[in-house]
């Protein structure tokens, strides 16, 4: 087992690792965490969760993206792939570079990745195909599942920029992604958690069988994962909707 630093295990004393806890407790407990070991900069919330599917079919893939509704804390570079009047509607709502063949060649040559989203047009998407062994691996190559491949340009660029993330859950069926900043009010942390939660429970695939979400942890960047309770949670979800 790795070696932990001192305020890790400072971390681990404010809760009892086997025992799970509300979303909303969990916050508390990061937040305290914060205090106790002052890292010194703002760190990242995530929200890890594994299910009970098997991506390597089809019917069991998790694939979406959700808006979070307090964001990510951080401004989001824009890139959109276009040509034509879209060009012009992508520059006009506020997309950070705009482009076509340009920027497909400047990424092709200079693997060039000084943005956080990707959206296109479907008429360009033949182009941007080559793309792949570039923004694939990185989680940033346009598809139509996650929205980012659209003619709908000024709302895809709006959800970006307000905190849009894609999740894909990976071969060992888990799924992970930011939720905020640790330094966000815990109303807004709690409420973006959730939401996050929501979307992968809404994502549930056809072929998922048996209990679908089997764990979901929050974390820190640098902090210990803090277990949730899924049934509590569950009923909280649906009391949101009601």
């Amino acid at each position: 087992m790795a070696k932990r630093g001192k305020k890790y295990l400072k971390a681990l004393e404010l809760f009892d690792r086997n025992k799970t806890y509300t979303v909303e407790e969990a916050v508390d407990i990061l937040k305290k965490a914060a205090e106790l070991t002052q890292r010194g900069f703002d760190e990242t919330v995530e929200l890890a969760m594994r299910l009970n599917v098997d991506p390597k079919y089809a019917d069991q893939m998790v694939r979406g993206s959700v808006v979070l509704p307090h964001g990510l804390g951080k401004p989001i570079k824009v890139l959109v792939l276009a040509e034509g009047e879209d060009a012009k509607v992508a520059e006009e709502a506020g997309a950070d570079y705009v482009g076509g063949e340009d920027l497909i060649n400047k990424i092709l040559k200079e693997e060039w990745i000084d943005y956080d989203v990707v959206i296109a047009t479907p008429e360009i998407m033949s182009k941007v195909a080559k793309l792949g062994r570039i923004l694939g691996p990185r989680g940033l190559m346009p598809n139509p599942k996650t929205g980012t491949v659209t003619k709908n340009l000024e709302q895809a660029i709006k959800d970006a920029k307000r905190g849009r993330v894609e999740f894909k859950v990976d071969k060992a069926g888990n799924i992970h992604m930011p939720v905020g900043k640790l330094s966000f009010d815990k109303g807004k942390l709690v409420e973006n958690i959730y939401t996050a939660i929501d979307a992968v429970v809404r994502a549930k695939p056809p072929g998922a069988k048996g209990q679908y979400v089997k764990s979901i942890t929050v974390s820190t960047t640098m902090g210990p994962g803090i277990k949730i309770d899924i049934s509590e949670t569950m009923k909280k979800l649906q009391e949101l909707a009601a």
